[in-house]
């Protein structure tokens, strides 16, 4: 801003949003300090790089306050975690596909846990039938992130919203 500008011309907007055209910079720098404003460098990467003639402080404010709402229209994805066992009974799995659906439906992720104990792990082919089951049934609402992959006594998939 203001003396900070070092390019010999520079393309100036003026006080009311008007494009005045290619001039020196020190000619926009005394144009700016007859209005009383300063000359801020909006687009450096411009040729000639493009000024405006503003109060820097209200520019400033104009930025945070961009920033802000910028800010406050995203939504952070976070994981869910739901978890279940390889002989889930039917009550206890549509209770669990209720919860997965309404995380979905929120724009989460859902990573579903399948836990072995003691001997089940010796029929692993049970876990992975529960996990497909899983996956046919929110096809239409969400897509397989990871596939079901064993880590010491559990099998894991992560859904993410389509």
């Amino acid at each position: 801003m203001n003396e900070d500008i070092r390019v010999p011309q520079v393309r100036l907007i003026d006080q009311n949003g008007e494009m005045v055209g290619v001039m020196t910079s020190r000619d926009a720098l005394l144009r700016a300090y007859s209005v009383g404003l300063d000359l801020l460098e909006i687009s450096p990467g411009a040729v000639p790089p493009v000024c405006k003639i503003t109060d820097y402080g209200k520019f400033k404010y104009e930025q945070q306050k961009k920033a802000n709402e910028a800010r406050k229209k995203q939504k952070v994805v976070e994981i869910k975690e739901i978890k279940v066992r390889p002989n889930i009974d039917d009550h206890d799995y549509d209770t669990k596909m209720k919860q997965m659906k309404g995380f979905i439906a929120d724009g989460d992720k859902v990573k579903v846990t399948l836990r072995f104990r003691g001997r089940e792990m010796a029929h692993q082919e049970l876990g992975v039938k529960v996990l497909e089951r899983v996956k046919t049934e929110l096809a239409e609402l969400a897509k397989v992130e990871s596939m079901p992959r064993l880590e010491n006594r559990q099998m894991i998939m992560v859904l993410s919203p389509k």
